[in-house]
């Protein structure tokens, strides 16, 4: 009878521990990629063009929701995972040099990232733009209206810290003009690293 009660326990325990690895196993194949994400992202960004005689410097501050992966462009066996995802952008940036102060805006994105085996790394690649508000002041070399438009570019790494957080670095050019709808307008182009930090809610 003991001996039948042992045996039961020990089925009990086996099986509680294989429901317990199942999950961990679950959790492990879980793609932070496949859930909305938020980030806040700040950086550093010098002026690289002639455009303008002024020496812009860009402080680049931007809150970032990133879509769950909308389709896959390429997966691999290994957990390897090629996909796209939409980047949508609230700028605040300063202006420590240059003739304006601030920038307030919007920018959206594709955002295509390439997860690795580990499930915890990915590289990340975004391009696109937007238009926002600048407050212009008519100074020689500066920006000829309020209205501008912006355009980005960005290449970084991000690696996860934990399920639901995760921190990342990259190279960011920014474009602001207004297409010529002021004569001059010099723009300004600026190139940079940036920081973030990113988590999700699910």
């Amino acid at each position: 009878m003991a001996r039948a009660a042992t045996v039961c326990m020990f089925k009990r325990v086996a099986a509680a521990l294989a429901l317990a690895l199942g999950s961990v196993a679950a959790m492990a194949q879980q793609l932070p990629a496949d859930h909305a994400e938020w980030s806040v992202e700040t950086g550093y960004l010098t002026k690289i063009k002639h455009n303008s005689p002024l020496d812009y410097r860009v402080v680049p501050t931007q809150l970032v929701w990133r879509s769950p992966a909308a389709f896959d462009l390429w997966r691999h066996e290994d957990g390897s995972r090629l996909l796209f995802r939409h980047r949508l952008a609230l700028l605040a940036e300063t202006l420590p040099r240059g003739a304006e102060d601030y920038y307030l805006g919007f920018s959206g994105a594709p955002s295509i990232e390439l997860w690795l085996p580990n499930r915890r790394t990915a590289l990340f690649y975004a391009i696109g733009g937007g238009a926002g508000y600048i407050n212009a002041k008519g100074v020689p070399g500066g920006q000829g209206q309020n209205f501008t438009l912006n355009w980005f570019t960005q290449f970084g790494v991000r690696h996860q810290l934990s399920q639901r957080t995760a921190v990342a670095g990259s190279a960011y050019f920014v474009h602001h003009s207004n297409l010529g709808m002021t004569d001059p307008n010099p723009g300004i182009d600026a190139l940079g690293l940036s920081l973030g930090l990113i988590w999700n809610f699910d």
